[in-house]
């Protein structure tokens, strides 16, 4: 009981110094009014990506890691590279030129473009330029890539050179997390013969979706990145399951598709192979809408229930806002547990509809 008291009175000095400033400011008739708070920038601000990785704020100015912007301007245009802190620092209504071209980010509530690079033309016209810059999910891409490849292979290495030697506890580790997939996920889901052709990559997918929704929990540098839920990534990855579902898929499994053991006008008119390749579409659909849409609103949660303490501290004083504060901290912490269990439950799930698909598609026939 004495740790919870401490723990509230912590809270509730953390929320009188966050909002003391704000009350002062509002009793003083000779400051200017403050600018209203935007819950939409705050919100996808921080689940969208963006072109630098915000760390903190020193005396109003932005602590940042700043990433290289790479684009190539439409109609034969030329090829630019610099830093994003040009154009990250830009005002309202400012541009960063750069070899002739003008650049800038739209807002995020920008009607068009929001959030993304575009080039400001001489009439003032925006044009989206061929962008392939490195950006904070691109940064968290690499450093589970990374995290993952030192997790691993030093594991492999040590089996490699001394395959009888007993299993330090590190090499333990590594192999009940790879038995755990490989035994609880994948083999009930592909035939015997064919584990070993597909267990690389379902092993790979499970571990990178895995650790990169776990990263994207941490909320500081260099952590922090929402990798999995951003359209794009997760539209990769179900193109990739598409590819070892379709190319490697036996004979029987396009026989089924082209030519279903159904009643020969359902075959001639023909409705059931369209129904089937129709299914070859929806099923990695499912996959990547699935695992974006999960991941994607569990942040979002979570940056809702801290704007509120902004909102409500806004409209209703400091007082207000401390006791949201609060309320918004503990449920915080709550949905913080419970996206620790949505990063495991979303990287099983993408990955045992994986392995059944794939399972599906190699299938032989069975015989009376």
């Amino acid at each position: 009981m004495r740790n919870v008291l401490k723990h509230i009175t912590l809270f509730l000095l953390v929320a009188w110094i966050a909002f003391a400033p704000a009350q002062s400011m509002a009793q003083d008739t000779e400051e200017p009014k403050k600018e209203k708070f935007d819950a939409k920038s705050f919100i996808f601000g921080h689940t969208g990506d963006s072109y630098c990785f915000h760390i903190t704020e020193i005396n109003e100015h932005p602590v940042c890691v700043w990433l290289p912007v790479i684009v190539k301007c439409k109609n034969g245009g030329s090829w630019h590279c610099f830093s994003s802190k040009h154009i990250c620092e830009l005002k309202d209504g400012e541009t960063f030129e750069h070899n002739g071209a003008n650049f800038r980010i739209e807002p995020i509530k920008a009607p068009k473009y929001p959030g993304k690079l575009v080039e400001v033309k001489s009439d003032g016209s925006l044009s989206r330029p061929f962008d392939i810059s490195f950006t904070k999910n691109a940064f968290g891409i690499f450093l589970v890539c990374i995290f993952l490849l030192a997790f691993f292979l030093p594991a492999a290495n040590m089996y490699k050179k001394n395959p009888m030697a007993k299993p330090t506890k590190y090499q333990g580790l590594v192999e009940w997390l790879t038995y755990t997939v490989l035994d609880g996920i994948i083999r009930p889901n592909i035939p015997e013969k064919k584990v070993k052709k597909f267990a690389p990559y379902l092993l790979t997918v499970f571990f990178f979706i895995f650790f990169a929704n776990l990263f994207g929990l941490i909320p500081f540098f260099p952590f922090g990145a929402n990798v999995t839920g951003n359209l794009s990534i997760t539209l990769v990855l179900a193109l990739l399951t598409y590819f070892f579902v379709n190319v490697f898929g036996n004979k029987h499994y396009w026989k089924d598709i082209f030519w279903p053991d159904v009643p020969v006008f359902l075959k001639a008119i023909p409705l059931m192979p369209i129904i089937e390749l129709i299914s070859t579409i929806t099923k990695p659909f499912a996959l990547m809408v699935r695992l974006f849409a999960n991941i994607l609103a569990g942040h979002i949660v979570i940056m809702v229930l801290m704007a509120l303490i902004f909102i409500i501290g806004g409209m209703y004083g400091a007082g207000m806002g401390g006791v949201m504060s609060i309320v918004s901290i503990f449920m915080s912490i709550f949905m913080t547990a419970l996206e620790l269990l949505v990063a495991y439950i979303q990287a099983y799930v993408f990955t045992i509809l994986s392995s059944l698909f794939i399972g599906m598609a190699q299938h032989e026939p069975e015989h009376e």
